[in-house]
């Protein structure tokens, strides 16, 4: 027997209406802030993501899935979403449809890493983009997305964290406050801590290790040396979420796994599915569509594992999805009835209602009990004598009661 990759999880049929349920609110939510879907592809040139994650990011250091296709080119799969975006954004000129532009997607997402409760190595994303803005108001928006999403979903106890980890100019004075924390303590830190010291220092706040992040906890923070705008931006940032009335609390730990950020970066956090809390994650990106190719442009945006969503939902008890069983079963008694079963099926899906019949040459009795397995609402049955009447004796699964209905009422669509 061939087992299923580790880190991989099927999503199984009698689970896939908790899916449904989920991205059906990620879509309604995010059409009614005006963002429009998008789709990438699975894999793209792994010099993307170099350019884009940055190569000092446990993603693109330890985590990618990279391979050399049959011409000798280096690809990876998708180890996160606003790569790719970035790329459409620029190979498909979608600034001509007029900024900002609104996008998001459902996605996997592929990255070689210790699989944990909620996080896979094969994980699905929702995420959004927003492009063309500056303005603290799109920061607001994004945030105002996500927090609409998940309390759409079922969530209300959700705590949000935000920082500003500041820009180019405001990285200057802190690196090098951080690089002179960082370098008398680099002997007690691990390989990877220290392999960044002199590339990107900012990534040591990033690391996992405990004793490593021991010693970070008390490094200086970069909320202390953001330069007058990017304090000006945050602040608006804050009085936008209050005056929206979102709950948060700034954090200055938080830097985000990847490079393409600066100033706001935030997180929601849920303490339901143990230690790994964070449910969704993002902030601004105003450098990465330059990074990647194109002219300079301000972003914006989030990622959202749906798995870890879909466990805090089933750990707080606000999994509201309800598994929708079929309409009608038609169950046919003997040959005849057996060969009209189809074309009465075939007449019920046309007039908008789901419907089965039996395809396994069941007996009646057994034909029952799979109608009850597959949650039929009405079971039609049919035998020689309702077919020589034009009718069927249509049972109310739910309330037990039967009643004849005429086989043309039927085929419309008008059950009981």
């Amino acid at each position: 027997m061939i087992n299923i990759p580790k880190g991989t999880k099927d999503m199984l049929p009698s689970e896939a209406y908790k899916w449904h349920y989920v991205e059906d609110i990620a879509r309604r939510t995010a059409h009614s802030f005006g963002f429009k879907e998008i789709r990438t592809p699975t894999f793209e040139h792994t010099e993307l993501f170099l350019r884009g994650v940055g190569e000092t990011t446990d993603i693109v250091t330890k985590e990618m899935y990279t391979f050399d296709d049959k011409g000798n080119r280096s690809m990876t799969l998708r180890p996160e979403g606003t790569a790719g975006v970035a790329r459409s954004y620029i190979e498909n000129g979608l600034a001509q449809n007029g900024l900002p532009l609104k996008v998001y997607y459902i996605a996997s997402i592929f990255r070689y890493e210790k699989p944990q409760n909620g996080r896979l190595r094969e994980h699905h994303q929702f995420g959004v983009e927003m492009y063309g803005s500056d303005l603290p108001k799109a920061d607001i928006e994004v945030i105002s997305l996500a927090y609409s999403f998940l309390r759409n979903a079922g969530l209300k106890d959700l705590a949000l964290n935000i920082n500003s980890i500041g820009c180019k100019e405001c990285r200057v004075a802190y690196n090098k406050a951080l690089k002179e924390y960082i370098g008398a303590n680099l002997d007690n830190m691990c390989p990877t801590c220290k392999s960044r010291f002199d590339k990107n220092p900012l990534r040591i706040l990033d690391c996992k290790e405990e004793k490593c992040k021991l010693i970070t906890a008390q490094a200086p923070k970069i909320i202390d040396y953001l330069c007058d705008d990017c304090k000006e931006h945050f602040h608006e940032v804050q009085n936008g979420l209050t005056a929206l009335g979102i709950p948060f609390a700034v954090n200055p730990g938080i830097v985000r796994g990847l490079d393409y950020y600066t100033r706001t970066v935030f997180e929601f956090i849920s303490t339901d599915i143990g230690a790994q809390g964070t449910v969704c994650g993002g902030g601004r990106y105003n450098h990465l569509v330059e990074e990647v190719g194109g002219k300079p442009t301000p972003a914006a945006g989030f990622g959202l594992g749906l798995e870890r969503l879909l466990l805090v939902l089933e750990n707080t008890g606000n999994m509201k999805a309800v598994e929708k069983g079929i309409d009608v079963y038609v169950a046919p008694l003997g040959d005849r009835a057996a060969v009209e079963s189809q074309p009465i099926c075939q007449a019920l899906r046309m007039a908008g209602l789901s419907a089965e019949t039996d395809l396994m040459g069941r007996s009646l009795k057994a034909q029952m009990k799979y109608a009850d397995k597959i949650k039929a609402s009405y079971v039609a049955i049919i035998g020689d004598d309702e077919l020589d009447s034009d009718v069927a004796t249509v049972k109310n699964m739910a309330e037990g009661q039967s009643k004849q209905v005429s086989l043309a009422d039927l085929k419309e669509g008008r059950v009981w």
